[in-house]
């Protein structure tokens, strides 16, 4: 019966969920800006404690590696990489696109819908993939800038479903009769234990020394204008 925590710090909310060989005991969900620093520890102790388990019972612990924010990620692996050097027990990472194409694709029961999750990354680019309902790869993660004929050679053929932060900024631009846009999602822990569940059985585990999150693209810090 392993008691997995799951992590999810990749764009503004950030959120911690606890499984028990891939059942949801509990969850906390945090959409304050800017607050993950600041709650995350806390969270952490008192999901634990509400749910009338210990730190030393967790068997692995899940996190959401990216892409997304540069600065919530860090933290997020931190404290994951943290708890599991401590504990002594595994790592499991789980990439976020695929964290928010799992919470879509319970609202869909045919296949002929693909699922582009969108992360906003600045002006006119995100981090983007494209799945299938069988969770396939057709389109690989990437930092895109968005423009009239992104994606074209897919919504000819089959339906989109545009989510993520990163998705209604796009509307304007992607304008096919194929493209359906939801404003509602956003990477949730919850669907990190549940990919991290089936990840913990294949005992696919991350080296916890070496472990670094997906970026995609390098930091560029800037200064504000004097």
């Amino acid at each position: 019966m392993a008691l997995i925590l799951s992590i999810e710090t990749s764009v503004k909310a950030c959120s911690v969920a606890l499984h028990q060989s891939g059942k949801l005991l509990a969850t906390f969900q945090f959409l304050v800006e800017k607050a993950t620093s600041q709650v995350l520890t806390v969270a952490i102790e008192q999901i634990i404690r509400d749910s009338g388990y210990l730190l030393k019972d967790l068997e692995a612990v899940a996190v959401a590696k990216g892409p997304g924010s540069y600065t919530g990620l860090r933290i997020g692996v931190a404290t994951a990489k943290g708890l599991c050097y401590a504990l002594q027990i595994p790592l499991l990472a789980v990439n976020t696109l695929e964290v928010m194409t799992e919470d879509v694709k319970r609202f869909f029961s045919i296949n002929d819908y693909l699922f582009c999750p969108m992360i906003d990354a600045r002006r006119m680019e995100v981090f983007c993939a494209v799945y299938n309902m069988a969770g396939e790869v057709i389109s690989p993660v990437e930092a895109k800038i968005i423009d009239e004929n992104s994606f074209d050679d897919l919504l000819v053929n089959k339906k989109i479903i545009f989510f993520g932060d990163g998705a209604i900024k796009c509307k304007d631009k992607i304008t096919h009769s194929n493209a359906s846009f939801i404003n509602t999602i956003i990477p949730s822990a919850i669907y990190v234990g549940e990919i991290a569940w089936k990840y913990f059985l294949a005992n696919q585990m991350e080296d916890v020394e070496t472990f670094e999150p997906f970026y995609l693209k390098e930091f560029v810090s800037t200064k504000p204008l004097s």
